[in-house]
Order: structure tokens, then sequence, then C-alpha cells
């Protein structure tokens, strides 16, 4: 579950406010959804046109990386039958005019189908594994106006398991693989690791770095640098 304290106590232009703000801050709602439909869809160009020059990512299966090197990976995953999509469902932006920066807060879930072992012996299903998260998306208006993502981060909310064929269900996942991971992305982890992917340990609800994460958004939006290697 999520905290009961209030997470973000400084409040910046969200909602209504000038004509200038909002259209910023829909131009970078557009930065946001262009992780979903143009990576999930391998258009590479568009999906680079978000990103600063100097821009990381962060997630669970690539750790950080640059963008450039991001889509990379990206495409080999893809070549070797990695099959992730993203569901956005729903995005707000906290946009500070003075600083010209922004942070936007994309909520998606990430499905990625696996072929697992299932209940009958010496058989396999596939599945999804869903994972709902939270996109963070450090953004900047450069000199020529234009909005760039320069950081994305992820926090893991809730994961689960959903067959495919509902008369074939994997079996039950490993308990002490499960473990090992934090709960918010524990069968994604233990499924992607299973097809050869290093796991890194990063934010969920229920972690440290939950916080770190909400102090590292309010740096930015003031137009502090920012460390976002929270672990």
């Amino acid at each position: 579950m999520t905290t009961p304290n209030e997470v973000q106590p400084k409040v910046y232009s969200h909602i209504n406010g000038t004509s200038e703000e909002t259209i910023d801050r829909l131009q970078v709602a557009e930065l946001c959804k262009g992780w979903p439909v143009y990576r999930d869809a391998s258009e590479w160009n568009n999906f680079r046109d978000l990103f600063t020059d100097d821009a990381h990512v962060w997630t669970t299966w690539s750790g950080r990386l640059t963008i450039d090197e991001f889509i990379r990976v990206s495409k080999e995953g893809k070549a070797k039958g990695d099959f992730i999509m993203h569901r956005e469902n729903g995005t707000l932006v906290d946009l500070n005019p003075k600083t010209r920066r922004a942070v936007g807060k994309m909520k998606t879930t990430i499905t990625q189908r696996f072929t697992l072992p299932a209940t009958t012996p010496g058989e396999t299903c596939q599945a999804d594994v869903e994972c709902d998260n939270r996109f963070i998306l450090f953004c900047r208006k450069l000199d020529d106006g234009q909005w760039k993502i320069k950081y994305c981060k992820v926090f893991y909310e809730k994961d689960r398991v959903v067959p495919v064929d509902p008369a074939k269900v994997p079996a039950s996942f490993d308990e002490a693989e499960l473990a090992r991971y934090p709960e918010g992305y524990r069968y994604l982890a233990v499924a992607q690791h299973a097809i050869g992917h290093p796991i890194a340990n990063l934010t969920t609800l229920r972690n440290s770095q939950f916080e770190k994460l909400y102090e590292a958004m309010g740096q930015w939006l003031v137009g502090k640098d920012v460390d976002l290697d929270l672990d």
C-alpha cells in the first residue's frame, strides 16, 4: 500500500494556471506518453527524440544506462524475443516555470510475456507478468524552447502473473527466488532473471528509495543537480 503521509508538501503548477503553463505541461505529458507509444512499437527515432543528448534511464532489467545504450540493449532484447509492452494509465506534470523544469508522473502497467513451467509436469504455458508502476520523468526546457527528458526513473507498486490460457496455469514461483527481490516487482524480477537479465535494486513503495526519489524530484524542480543512484 501507499503511505498515508504527504510525500510532496510543496505544490507546483500541476493543473489550471496560465495558458503558457498549460501548454508546457501538455508538452511534457507528450514526452511521457512517448515511452509506451514509441518504444513498444520500435519507433526508435521518435523515441530518441524524447530525450536530451546526455539522458539516462533506469529499468529493472537494464539498471542505469545512457539513452543510446538503452535503445541498443532494447533492440538486442527484442531480437532475442523479449516481449515487453506498457499501458499508460494516466499522466500529470509538476512544472516550475521559473527554473524551466518539470517532473512528469506517468502511471503505467508493464506487461511482459513469458513461457513458464506449467502445473502439469513436463509442460509449459504462456503467462504475462504485469507490474503496476509510476514512471518519473525529469524534464527540462532547452534554450530553443523544446522540452526533453533528462532522466527517467520508475518506482514499482505491485505485480502479478496472468495466464494467457486459463486452462494452462503456471507452476508456483519458487519462494526463495521471490524473496531475493523487493515486493513491487518480485515476480517480474524472477521471470526476467530466468531469461538472463541481471536485476537492479530499484524503488518500490516500501523501501527508502521512495522518499529519496521524491526528495530528488523537489530538488530538480528548484533547479538543483540530482543524484538518482538511490540504493
